[in-house]
């Protein structure tokens, strides 16, 4: 078995798994209007830092060919700003989204004078998807090599196939250390209140036949305490320019457990998900619905007009963070110098 694609593109639309009804139901819908894809974003159909770059590139592909042919690059810009704003307004933490949205802006002033945008801009939506794919596995054969032989390893919400183009970042180095022969096992946290670590990472985990061992998110430091995995493996939704790290709530949590106890930790991230600038401290933290800790399935699990305090992130400092793994390589004990020095050498790669 393998974990289906999270995100495709049929013809003249893009199909995304409903990511909220998994693993009960595998379940696509269709997308032909960008303002709904923002939606599906928002929404958590499609949820992960590199999945919603991708899922916003072809937003903007639908966009461009929802529209008659513009005569400038500045006409274009106009045409296609409704559908870029809802898109960057959809989550405000991931920088890839950004990221991915700066990269069409320079599509159309490249092709914004010709008649071929929209064939471009969906040829690069493709370009992204193929290339998240590719830089998934080379995350994954980096970090792989950190880890010693018969390592249990901790990892927390989803950062997966289905929270990228394939393969996964933080799985994608559990899933290179088990074909490696160096894994014997996976601790997978929830986490609340979407339980993409129950959900998600553990039918992921299944579908390849690694061990995984589902757990409360405040089991961990017992776990921590008993099994000494060797790692806590995690993803990233942006990584600051002093090497602070803005992962899924909890994460924070799990990098002082881990400390105390002796246990290393890994963010697995491609370069696309650093930002050079900002620092921790600045990265805008998501606050998601309140309905989300306060009901369960509709129902309610709090007393009504209860306040609430529903942060989707948290910021890790980098001094609590062993190494970065990216398709580049491994940046140990992350801090400013080490974050610049390793995209300057990626830009020149």
């Amino acid at each position: 078995m393998s974990t289906p694609d999270a995100i495709r593109w049929n013809e003249d639309h893009l199909e995304l798994l409903d990511q909220r009804i998994l693993p009960g139901t595998s379940q696509y819908l269709s997308y032909r209007d960008p303002f709904a894809v923002a939606d599906a974003i928002r929404d958590m159909v499609v949820r992960g830092a590199p999945a919603i770059g991708i899922t916003a590139a072809y937003g903007m592909a639908l966009a461009a060919a929802a529209q008659a042919p513009q005569p400038s690059v500045a006409a274009w810009t106009t045409a296609l700003s409704g559908a870029r704003q809802a898109l960057a307004d959809s989550r405000p933490t991931a920088v890839n989204l950004f990221w991915a949205l700066q990269r069409c802006d320079q599509l159309i002033e490249t092709h914004g004078n010709g008649g071929d945008l929209p064939e471009a801009m969906l040829a690069l939506a493709a370009e992204i998807h193929r290339e998240d794919i590719d830089i998934n596995r080379a995350i994954g054969d980096h970090g792989a090599a950190l880890i010693d032989n018969d390592s249990l390893v901790y990892t927390h919400c989803n950062a997966g196939a289905l929270a990228t183009g394939g393969y996964g970042t933080a799985l994608g180095v559990i899933r290179s250390a088990w074909k490696n022969g160096s894994l014997r096992g996976v601790i997978a946290g929830e986490p609340r209140p979407w339980l993409q670590g129950a959900r998600l990472t553990s039918w992921e985990l299944m579908q390849d036949d690694i061990p995984v061992t589902l757990a409360i998110e405040g089991a961990a430091a017992q776990l921590m305490r008993e099994h000494r995995p060797s790692w806590v493996i995690v993803g990233a939704d942006r990584v600051a320019a002093n090497g602070d790290v803005a992962n899924k709530i909890g994460t924070y949590n799990l990098a002082i457990i881990a400390r105390h106890h002796g246990v290393k930790m890994m963010v697995a991230a491609p370069t696309s998900t650093f930002d050079r600038q900002i620092d921790g401290p600045q990265i805008p933290i998501e606050q998601r619905p309140a309905e989300e800790i306060t009901h369960s399935q509709g129902n309610a699990v709090a007393p009504e007009g209860c306040a609430v305090h529903n942060p989707a992130f948290d910021v890790t400092p980098a001094e609590l963070i062993d190494a970065i793994v990216t398709e580049h390589g491994i940046i140990y004990r992350p801090d400013r110098e080490a974050v610049a020095a390793h995209l300057d050498a990626a830009e020149r790669s």
